[in-house]
């Protein structure tokens, strides 16, 4: 991902709603329920980058169902998907959303926004 400018606006709604006064050793928890209580389930997702842990192709299209588990997402956001008749987690970063709602547009866009400036959990 391509490091984008410094967005004000988006960093004061990161760090006021979606890690508040979290600690690192907190964060991620913090950023698992700002995402859940943002992004409606399920939605339809474009694979937008290869990852080494996921078995996703640029371009392919997945339903996304939720979050996974709580402890899973330790050191990355992981949304539970159906892809080739089975359900996995990936990476939230290797997704676009397929027509969202304002919403999950905002905490997905939120979510790329942090790790494309190369802040980390």
């Amino acid at each position: 991902m391509k490091r984008p400018k410094r967005d004000p606006v988006r960093e004061d709604r990161i760090y006021n709603e979606a890690i508040v006064d979290a600690r690192p050793e907190e964060q991620a928890m913090s950023w698992y329920y700002y995402l859940e209580g943002k992004i409606s389930f399920p939605f339809r997702a474009r694979c937008v980058a290869a990852n080494a842990v996921s078995p996703l192709r640029k371009g392919e299209t997945v339903e996304v169902l939720r979050m996974a588990v709580g402890d899973a997402c330790e050191h990355d956001m992981l949304m539970q998907i159906r892809w080739q008749g089975r359900k996995m987690a990936v990476p939230l970063s290797q997704l676009a959303a397929v027509d969202p709602d304002e919403s999950t547009d905002e905490a997905i866009g939120d979510w790329h926004y942090w790790v494309s400036r190369g802040y980390c959990l």
